[in-house]
């Protein structure tokens, strides 16, 4: 079950990500946010692809605001062990630079008045890639869609009162849009983990020598290779 705690988020390849008010929650104490101007954040929504390579302590900074986003910035530099100062610019460049792309709060979703998740999957028409990325983004349902491998091009994350929502959704919007083809709903019955990110150092070390098991690979649809930028 979510909790509702801020968290930050880090940049990943979706289409879309909706979330709450993207101002700054490192602490109220902290002018951190009130100095982050409107170009500066539309910067860093393009600019993390491009980023200089992370080091240890910008991975530590990192590790202190998953677990909370509104630590001060006298606290951050306290855990990780730099200077005030030194904190406030790493911040600011991790920002600038796109690793960071905004900060939010995490919602219990049930709690908040939605208490159905769904995910639908999509079939995009051949050339048609353009205009349904569009289309999806202007969708209010959506909180989360990516292009994917696979059967399906996409997977879009649907939120709903209840499971007529899902079904209104899927047969009369989604599935109305001359883009798509085919549309596949699943309704989620429990969320078992939602990690805010995932820092490399989370990751185990596995042996390479273990069999990978079966898999199927399903060529990418054309159209899909020449998405333009989000």
């Amino acid at each position: 079950m979510w909790t509702t705690v801020d968290q930050i988020r880090i940049i990943c390849d979706d289409v879309s990500s909706k979330s709450g008010s993207p101002r700054h929650a490192l602490s109220r104490t902290s002018d951190v946010g009130n100095n982050m101007s409107s170009k500066d954040a539309e910067q860093s929504k393009h600019s993390g692809r491009s980023a200089a390579p992370l080091d240890e302590t910008a991975y530590r900074i990192l590790e202190v605001l998953r677990d909370n986003g509104r630590v001060s910035i006298a606290a951050l530099a306290d855990k990780v062990g730099i200077s005030r100062a030194n904190a406030y610019t790493r911040v600011e460049s991790l920002v600038h630079d796109g690793v960071i792309t905004g900060f939010s709060a995490r919602v219990d979703q049930a709690k908040a008045g939605l208490s159905i998740g769904a995910l639908v999957f999509v079939t995009v028409m051949p050339q048609a890639w353009a205009s349904f990325r569009e289309r999806v983004l202007e969708m209010p349902d959506v909180e989360w869609c990516a292009i994917t491998t696979g059967e399906h091009d996409a997977m879009l994350l649907i939120r709903a009162v209840d499971v007529s929502g899902v079904h209104e959704f899927s047969t009369g919007v989604i599935a109305q849009l001359p883009e798509v083809r085919t549309v596949v709903s699943v309704v989620v019955l429990d969320e078992v983990i939602r990690r805010p990110y995932l820092l490399p150092a989370d990751l185990p070390e596995r042996s390479t020598e273990i069999p990978l098991g079966m898999t199927r690979w399903t060529p990418a649809s054309p159209g899909r290779d020449a998405l333009p930028p989000r």
